[in-house]
């Protein structure tokens, strides 16, 4: 019997092939029953590990692409002084976590305290407590804001952006993943803190950490880098990112393309 070879590295019969002549093209030869038993057992081990680590992966998540739109004000800034101006810079993003170019309406609680322009330039002209939101509308939906609050004083005092953002990491899969952190600014980068509650499984085969606006996907994520920690405080830091660029922090297995654990940031 004359029988492609591709045809018996598939099939589950393989013992009703022992003795039999086997050939492909004009090259014919014969394997004894016990090499296509050996075969087809290594087949089927090799195919049910992989089934069960990429199960792994997975675990009980149900994983959804789609994440509500917002708007963040990526510079705030807790206090001004009267007769200075402060630029204010806000940024869209889709349901799929994508920045957008979209109209922001900004607003200022009291404009006596602090005016504020259709760019986003705020100027303090009084003493008072003020709240300046940004907000972007939606067809069919209610708009979608960010708002700051911002003291304006008669003294100087050195306005910036908040300095520091934190989270907690949770698994989304049946693999161990927790632990708290904190995102701060650190001259021009950023600086990833874990805390000595962190821990994280090392069996998967490639875990990688990424910032996103979408914890459901890579695409539109930045990488931040495979993770060869996982135990104990630790840090990354980060260059080319704001602080405010993002608001989840993204653990992903890479080889599966499937996501592990997640944390929001505050």
């Amino acid at each position: 019997m004359k029988i492609p070879i591709g045809f018996l590295a598939t099939s589950l019969a393989l013992d009703t092939f022992d003795g039999q002549e086997v050939a492909e093209g004009l090259v014919s030869f014969r394997l004894p029953l016990s090499d296509f038993r050996l075969l087809s057992y290594t087949r089927k081990v090799a195919g049910f590990l992989a089934l069960l680590l990429l199960s792994g992966c997975i675990g009980d998540d149900v994983i959804f692409d789609t994440v509500p739109e917002a708007v963040r004000i990526l510079n705030p800034v807790d206090s001004l002084t009267v007769g200075t101006s402060y630029q204010l810079e806000a940024r869209f993003t889709n349901n799929i976590g994508q920045a957008e170019e979209r109209p922001v309406a900004w607003s200022s609680s009291n404009t006596a305290v602090i005016a504020i322009d259709d760019t986003g330039l705020a100027t303090a002209l009084a003493k008072g407590t003020v709240r300046l939101a940004a907000e972007v509308p939606l067809d069919g939906q209610a708009p979608v804001n960010d708002a700051i609050e911002v003291i304006v004083s008669e003294e100087e005092v050195i306005g910036g952006p908040s300095e520091e953002r934190s989270g907690a990491i949770r698994t989304t899969s049946s693999y161990l993943l927790e632990g708290s952190f904190t995102l701060r600014q650190d001259g021009n980068d950023i600086v990833l803190e874990f805390g000595e509650d962190y821990r994280a499984s090392t069996s998967l085969p490639g875990l990688y950490a990424y910032l996103t606006n979408n914890p459901s996907t890579v695409n539109n994520a930045f990488e931040i880098g495979r993770v060869e920690t996982f135990s104990g405080a630790h840090s990354y830091r980060i260059s080319g990112v704001g602080l405010n660029d993002y608001d989840y922090l993204l653990y992903w297995c890479k080889p599966f393309s499937v996501k592990v654990g997640d944390g929001e940031m505050e």
